[in-house]
């Protein structure tokens, strides 16, 4: 089979701790072709999705006592060729988030190709309507009380209430811009004003939940379905427990409640076509479910001894014979 990655440039990626990598990885162990492209190296071209892609050959981690280590020139890549998106089996879209109007731009070329004929990872349409804050709140019954404003008014009484908040930018990624807000504190009005753009951007603001000094779990879902979950903990003085931002990732299982949760967001994800997805849970909360490119996978690899990205190859392997 043949299966392309639309990724941020190849040099930015850590192929010791991306999830896209350890999918590549896993697809070229299969004996699949693996293909690179970039959002701006998308085109239309008599109606159908093109792009110029690259073939890549990867050397993939070897984990060498507690961490991944790769070799320093990692991949290599072939001739670049103009291909029709529709020549491959998958398409994973991988851009990192935020999501600009380029990579909205994007999704709508990718909406161009056949599903019948090639199967888009996650689906362009759902990329569109799966904001990873507001699409979560489509799920509130088993979320921490949230409100969505730029109203200073209304996001002032809710933090009067909760006495403790968590402010999220909508369009933030990796705990970009989170901030902690407490109710008397003589920032606030500046802190508002400039997460805001002045009442220009509405944000999210979630009631802090205390158990987030216990970790931030990341569980990753297949088709639905979860198949393993990594608990990152804060370090230092840091209150988030993203990776990115230095938490500390710690092995984990999937709890009664947690698994309660999947189940009633698994449908929907299904529905949407969000085929890999990773969602946030802090103290059996729903905060945030992740589409874009969420990431998790070689933290839960290392801790479990499993091989995620195995898992999403042989599951897309399944579903791209049903089709034929």
């Amino acid at each position: 089979m043949k299966f392309t990655f639309i990724i941020d440039p190849l040099s930015r990626l850590d192929p010791a701790h991306d999830s896209t990598v350890a999918i590549m990885e896993a697809a070229q162990a299969a004996g699949h072709e693996v293909w690179v492209t970039e959002v701006h190296q998308l085109s239309v071209i008599e109606g159908k999705a093109w792009a110029s892609l690259s073939p890549i050959e990867l050397t993939p981690v070897e984990l060498q006592g507690e961490k991944w280590v790769a070799v320093p020139n990692w991949y290599q890549t072939f001739e670049t060729v103009l291909r029709c998106l529709e020549d491959m089996d998958a398409v994973f879209m991988r851009k990192d988030p935020p999501v600009t109007i380029r990579y909205l731009y994007a999704t709508y070329i990718l909406e161009l190709i056949n599903p019948e004929k090639t199967l888009v990872i996650n689906s362009p349409q759902g990329l569109r309507e799966a904001n990873e804050k507001m699409y979560t709140l489509q799920f509130y019954s088993v979320m921490p009380e949230t409100v969505v404003s730029r109203d200073k008014s209304i996001i002032r009484k809710f933090v009067e209430e909760k006495k403790t908040a968590i402010l999220k930018p909508l369009g933030g990624k990796a705990g970009e811009g989170i901030l902690i807000l407490e109710e008397g504190d003589r920032n606030f009005n500046s802190i508002i004003e400039i997460s805001t753009d002045y009442g220009q951007e509405p944000v999210m603001i979630q009631r802090f939940i205390p158990e987030a000094k216990d970790g931030d779990k990341r569980i990753i879902l297949l088709n639905g379905q979860p198949i393993g979950a990594v608990n990152r903990i804060p370090s230092g003085q840091e209150f988030r427990g993203n990776m990115a931002v230095g938490g500390k990732s710690e092995k984990t299982k999937i709890t009664p409640r947690e698994a309660e949760i999947c189940s009633i967001i698994g449908p929907k994800l299904q529905k949407d076509g969000l085929y890999f997805v990773g969602i946030d849970v802090i103290g059996g909360y729903l905060t945030e479910v992740n589409v874009t490119s969420p990431t998790g996978i070689r933290e839960i690899d290392r801790l479990d001894q499993t091989n995620l990205g195995k898992k999403v190859i042989e599951s897309l392997e399944k579903m791209l014979n049903k089709q034929k």
